[in-house]
């Protein structure tokens, strides 16, 4: 019988705060209730993570690691740049569709837009966003790297990016017909395309 592996203090912090991040997305990870969870003393997850900020920064590089993990497509040249990122793109949207796209849309909604942002609430936002835009123009910068990608600044690029693929995940939310699937399609290419060499498409 294979014994399980034995977890040290700061995989046993990563897993608790990764599980309330999945079960609340607008979670502020307050770090009495993660090590709580975790089963670890204060002392311990502030040995790892001496702030908040480090707690969550570590935490959606995790989330983003784990829900874009097939991250070699992107420097598969044998695959065209266009296919490839919109690959990419596709791994973002992966986790939500239907009734899990609502659930999770309303939670951002009432934690991050319908009441007024405080301080920590702010910081979790702008945190998550920051994540989803490093690994926006870490995609990116490969392509550019080939010469791939459009001239311009990878950061405005990323953005652009990163806003259609947040109105893709609404509309996942939303009623809509059967033909969602064919629409959104069409809709990542069209993005890809404003940021890629016409040439290499």
């Amino acid at each position: 019988m294979t014994e399980k592996p034995v977890l040290d203090s700061r995989a046993k912090v990563i897993i608790a705060a990764c599980e309330m991040i999945g079960e609340n997305p607008a979670s502020t990870l307050s770090v009495r209730t993660v090590a709580a969870r975790a089963g670890v003393s204060m002392g311990s997850l502030r040995h790892h993570f001496p702030t908040q900020r480090a707690l969550r920064d570590a935490v959606l590089r995790t989330i983003y690691d784990v829900a874009t993990s097939d991250d070699e497509v992107i420097y598969d040249r044998s695959v065209a740049p266009r296919e490839r990122l919109v690959h990419c793109l596709r791994q973002i949207l992966a986790p939500q569709v239907g009734d899990e796209a609502r659930r999770a849309w309303t939670t951002v909604f009432d934690a991050f837009i319908a009441t007024e942002p405080t301080d920590e609430t702010r910081a979790a936002y702008l945190t998550m966003a920051a994540e989803g835009t490093r690994r926006m123009e870490h995609w990116l910068t490969v392509l550019d790297e080939e010469g791939a990608l459009v001239p311009g600044d990878v950061r405005q690029h990323a953005n652009f990016l990163n806003a259609v693929v947040n109105g893709v995940s609404i509309e996942r939310a939303l009623p809509t017909e059967t033909s969602v699937l064919e629409r959104e399609t069409a809709t990542l290419y069209q993005a890809v395309d404003a940021v890629l060499r016409a040439v290499d498409q």
